[in-house]
């Protein structure tokens, strides 16, 4: 099923930027607490920081686990997870090694499988939890950006661990490539083992995130906005857009694509095309032809949450009813 959502969609007001938080509710009956940060240890020992919302309710309707993009971290999608966690989702948003709240060893990993078995291992721990409370609510895996590819190699290598699938302008086919001779640099440093050595990421311009010029302020000034990564990340990730590819086509599980139009970074045809060949009876594409990059500080930002909130009570409610 495919969505275009006209750009004529009525949206609220944006809410002030320095908040990025959403409207105050009820005292009387709250629906999701202010999200808290936690600690999860990996099997390496590496300490990792994640958000986690959780809803008031007793038992949530799904549980999330999102990864976010290169540049980016969980900070930056907070309006988003807090009207998620409104309609009762638990959602854990990990900060990816190196990234957002993670300061040790910025920017760095020697192998795409280290971030890979991160998330496994996140995942897992998580439906042990799931089991020890005795709930029915399926494990969703949601992506933006750069954390598509991640999600994608995880929830085909684990479907036993993944329930569904959002992909949001995943980062799996790029407009903004290398060129040649950066190639061969990048092969050469490998090759000599330079993998501690620092590159810039080449997404410096805010404007290829959105329009707004109040959020390309935001990304510009936020302290927390990954602007290097080593030579080892980029040999991961190289090989993560790999076997992304490959994998992609063997997803069976409810899965959602998101689109924006003006994106300057993902390249949306060969996205498409790729998505069409995924075996899934339950995929559905949405598109926001106005919309830049990131979904999360346009204009339109309302309905994008709206349509993300619809899908997951449709998959969630279908998964339910198939066990």
């Amino acid at each position: 099923m495919t969505i275009e959502v006209p750009s004529s969609v009525p949206v609220a007001t944006d809410w002030l930027i320095q908040e990025r938080r959403a409207p105050a509710m009820s005292e009387e009956q709250p629906l999701f607490r202010e999200h808290t940060i936690h600690s999860f240890e990996a099997s390496d020992g590496y300490q990792y920081q994640y958000r986690h919302w959780q809803p008031t309710q007793s038992s949530p309707r799904a549980y999330i686990v999102m990864l976010h993009g290169i540049q980016s971290h969980s900070g930056w999608y907070t309006y988003s997870c807090d009207r998620l966690c409104q309609e009762g989702y638990d959602i854990r948003f990990l900060d990816r090694r190196g990234s957002g709240l993670n300061q040790e060893q910025r920017g760095h990993v020697l192998h795409p499988e280290r971030l890979v078995g991160d998330i496994t291992q996140f995942l897992a721990d998580l439906h042990r939890e799931r089991k020890r409370r005795n709930f029915d609510a399926p494990i969703f895996l949601m992506s933006v950006s750069w954390g598509g590819k991640l999600a994608v190699v995880t929830a085909a290598r684990r479907p036993d661990l993944v329930e569904g699938l959002a992909l949001l302008y995943p980062g799996i086919c790029a407009r903004i490539k290398p060129k040649w001779n950066r190639v061969l640099k990048l092969k050469y440093a490998l090759w000599k083992g330079w993998v501690n050595a620092r590159v810039n990421v080449p997404l410096g311009d805010p404007a290829l995130f959105t329009h707004d010029p109040l959020w390309q302020k935001y990304i510009n000034d936020d302290p927390l906005t990954l602007h290097r990564v080593s030579v080892g990340f980029l040999g991961a990730s190289r090989e993560l857009d790999k076997q992304a590819s490959e994998l992609l086509p063997q997803i069976n599980c409810p899965l959602l694509l998101m689109l924006a139009g003006q994106d300057r970074i993902i390249d949306n045809d060969a996205t498409r095309k790729l998505f069409e060949k995924v075996p899934s009876q339950q995929r559905t594409l949405i598109e926001y032809p106005e919309a830049a990059h990131t979904l999360e500080f346009e204009k339109n930002r309302d309905q994008f949450v709206k349509d993300l909130a619809d899908w997951l009570n449709i998959a969630s409610t279908s998964l339910k009813l198939e066990r």
